[in-house]
C-alpha cells in the first residue's frame, strides 16, 4: 500500500474529528499500519468549518500533513467548497448526498454518496452522522478494515452509546459495499 492521505470536512458538531481518529486509530491498532492525525477547526465550538487529516502507510510516516488527499469525505457544503479543490485529479470524493452538491470536480475524481443524515434520524440520532461516513468509508476504500474499524468505533464513543454507534457503522458499510458491487 501507498501512502494515502485522507481529509475529513464538515462543520463542527458533526464529529468530523471523531471519525478522523476512528479512521486513524483502525488503521494503527487493528490493520498493523502507521497513521497520523491533524485537525483544524474554526473558534466556534459549533457550525463553523473544521476537518481531520489522517495519512496512513505500510512505512513510518515523515510528514504527517497532507498535502493532496486522495480521499475526501465532505459532510456539508461549505466543507466541499472549502476543501475540494485540494482533491487530486484522480481522487475520491465521499459525499452526504443529501447534503452536499459536488460541482467543478476534474473528470477523473470517483464520487461517492450516501444519504447519511437521512440514515441517522432513522436510527434515531442524527450525532451517528459520522459513524456512518465512518462505515462508508471503509466500505468504499478498503484502506481499512471492517473488524478494525468497527473495534475502532466501539472503544472510541461513550459506552452507553457503544450500540447506537456500531449499528450506524453496520448501516454505513454496507451501503457502500452494496455500491461497490454495484459499480464492479
Amino acid at each position: 500500500m501507498a501512502l494515502n492521505e485522507i481529509k475529513i470536512g464538515g462543520l463542527g458538531g458533526q464529529g468530523v474529528i471523531l471519525a478522523g481518529i476512528i479512521i486513524g486509530k483502525a488503521a494503527a491498532l487493528y490493520d498493523d499500519k502507521h497513521s497520523t492525525l491533524t485537525q483544524a477547526f474554526g473558534p466556534e465550538a459549533r457550525g463553523s468549518a473544521c476537518s481531520a487529516q489522517v495519512v496512513i502507510d505500510d512505512q513510518a510516516i515523515a510528514y504527517p500533513y497532507v498535502t493532496r488527499p486522495s480521499y475526501m469525505v465532505t459532510m456539508s457544503q461549505d466543507a466541499f467548497a472549502k476543501f475540494s479543490p485540494e482533491l487530486r485529479e484522480d481522487g475520491v470524493l465521499i459525499i452526504d448526498e443529501d447534503l452536499v452538491k459536488p460541482t467543478g470536480l476534474p473528470p477523473g475524481v470517483k464520487v461517492f454518496g450516501i444519504p447519511a443524515t437521512r440514515y441517522a434520524e432513522e436510527i434515531g440520532r442524527k450525532q451517528v452522522l459520522n459513524i456512518i461516513m465512518v462505515g462508508f468509508f471503509t466500505a468504499v476504500t478498503g484502506l481499512v478494515s471492517e473488524q478494525g474499524t468497527r473495534k475502532a468505533v466501539a472503544e472510541s464513543v461513550p459506552g452507553n452509546t457503544v450500540e447506537l454507534n456500531l449499528r450506524a457503522f453496520e448501516r454505513g458499510f454496507a451501503y457502500g459495499k452494496e455500491l461497490r458491487a454495484q459499480r464492479s
